[in-house]
């Protein structure tokens, strides 16, 4: 079969591969020897390894590979979280603007907390159509902004983020005519590529405008507000998966240039203050929110995520006292299961109101107070589906926000190591090697497909319910299933609250906002 003159070449070639195999089988029955030792007699931190060792190994080894095998072979199109893999797929296929239909039938779970959206017989034709009308937000400010969008990219820092990821997503949002949300992490060089609007977020370290004690620099922010493209400011109160905690980056992430943006120092792991450290009232919140906004001249507001509602009403009232120029530009509501790349378990499970629950609460509150034409409201946490989306336009949010979605319109596959600086895609990683897999000129059209077929779809929704356009839609037009099976009107389970009634009805502010809404029910 082979020629005479390489069978003496071959047969070396198969005695030294013997040989190798033979030399590796040994060094693996020496290692695994060496192991077995050290679990028996050595190690002691570890029963099953101590009990059974070598073979208990394995258990961490399964353990690893469990969180992947659910993901593409065990768990059902509906199962996974925090976002199952039909929520990926959609987006991943909107990213693409690939088709967005399928076939013989919806496998949504028909479960308690579902929303259905009421059409009606005579739709919206495409050609009494609109596009969604532009929204000014900081009307009493020096440099007002108009939004576009009503779904822009939420809060994500320069840091959590790699810098092709921030890269991709400043150019996408330009392509899209949304704005991007700097995080906490300060303004990068890359936050400007694209060219688009930029919302810079004051953390509660004050990243990019500290001084080297951590109060605020004014120099450093008027600074940032000389950026034409920095159009608003948000003063961070609190965030989705761990409201009362400050924003963790590892200390493998604070790379040189990172430490120069946020001014910290370099190799050290960066844990934000739980709070804003001047600001402890409804009066030393809006001291701060005027101040920000007379130092840049432009809409300042806050982002939170609502716990009690007290210190909403404690807020409302003191604007009315001062006046309503005082009042923020915008309040962005984060929902008690947002999205972060680290946080401890017992906040990320069991602390803040659920969106759901929030957006009304803040919606009726500031109607209550008369306050719907001043404060702009902008709903963040899993809105990363048109009905979602949609939900939140009309229970009464000017503005949607998503983090995590545009992640996935980067190409996210949801590995959960967002905080361990080893992430597959690229997303949220500063090792090198793994960048090189996200290509910002690539990802940036996928995230300017995901923003305009995301919003295509939420104004299909609404001339379904016949309305013009997503901002007319309003509560009477989606149900939300109970637990019974049975589907009550949005405007039941919340029912709209005229403008200034809380402060024509004669209550007292003290009553819990709860209180009042059961009594209005009944």
């Amino acid at each position: 079969m082979f020629p005479e003159r390489l069978q003496p070449w071959l047969s070396s070639m198969i005695a030294w591969l013997e040989l190798g195999f033979l030399a590796l089988l040994m060094l693996l029955i020496l290692v695994a020897l060496a192991l077995w030792v050290q679990d028996r007699f050595f190690q002691k931190a570890h029963a099953i390894r101590r009990n059974f060792p070598l073979i208990g190994r394995f258990r961490y080894f399964f353990e690893h590979l469990g969180e992947f095998f659910r993901q593409y072979f065990f768990a059902m199109d509906r199962e996974e979280l925090p976002f199952n893999r039909a929520q990926r797929s959609w987006v991943y296929r909107a990213a693409k603007n690939l088709g967005n239909t399928s076939a013989f039938g919806s496998t949504k779970q028909i479960g308690a907390g579902r929303v259905i959206f009421m059409n009606c017989p005579y739709p919206t034709l495409e050609k009494n159509a609109a596009k969604t009308l532009p929204l000014m937000i900081g009307p009493h400010c020096d440099q007002p902004y108009v939004a576009h969008s009503i779904f822009n990219i939420s809060g994500m820092s320069y840091g959590a983020l790699s810098r092709p990821a921030v890269q991709a997503l400043s150019k996408g949002a330009s392509m899209a005519n949304c704005w991007m949300n700097t995080g906490e992490g300060g303004l990068s060089p890359y936050h400007l590529d694209g060219g688009g609007d930029v919302v810079f977020q004051i953390g509660t370290a004050r990243y990019g405008v500290r001084d080297g004690e951590g109060n605020l620099d004014d120099e450093k922010l008027a600074n940032i507000a000389a950026h034409s493209q920095v159009k608003m400011f948000e003063i961070k109160l609190s965030q989705g998966a761990k409201p009362g905690k400050g924003g963790i980056l590892p200390a493998a992430k604070v790379t040189e240039e990172i430490g120069r943006i946020r001014g910290i120092p370099v190799g050290e792991s960066s844990i934000s203050p739980n709070g804003q450290p001047d600001i402890q009232d409804a009066d030393s919140l809006l001291n701060m929110i005027s101040h920000v906004r007379k130092v840049t001249g432009k809409p300042t507001g806050i982002k939170c995520v609502i716990g009690s509602a007290r210190w909403l009403e404690d807020l409302f009232l003191a604007i009315h006292e001062r006046g309503h120029e005082s009042a923020p530009d915008f309040i962005t509501v984060d929902s008690g299961d947002g999205g972060t790349g680290a946080a401890p378990m017992s906040l990320m499970d069991d602390v803040g109101l659920y969106l759901a629950e929030s957006l009304p609460l803040l919606v009726d509150l500031r109607d209550g107070y008369g306050l719907t034409d001043r404060i702009r409201i902008i709903a963040s946490g899993k809105l990363i589906n048109p009905s979602m989306v949609a939900w939140a336009i009309a229970v009464g949010a000017d503005f949607c926000v998503s983090a995590r979605g545009y992640m996935f319109a980067l190409g996210c596959i949801q590995a959960l190591q967002c905080n361990r600086n080893t992430c597959p895609t690229g997303v949220t990683t500063h090792n090198p090697r793994l960048q090189r897999g996200l290509v910002p000129e690539e990802k940036s059209q996928r995230v300017a497909y995901f923003h305009d077929n995301l919003v295509k779809e939420v104004e299909t929704i609404a001339h379904s319910c016949g309305v013009s356009e997503p901002r007319e839609l309003r509560r009477h037009h989606a149900r939300m299933l109970s637990s019974n099976g049975e589907s009550i009107p949005l405007d039941y389970l919340w029912p709209q609250v005229a403008t200034g009634e809380y402060l024509a009805s004669g209550r007292p502010s003290e009553q819990p906002t709860l209180v009042r809404w059961q009594a209005r029910k009944s």
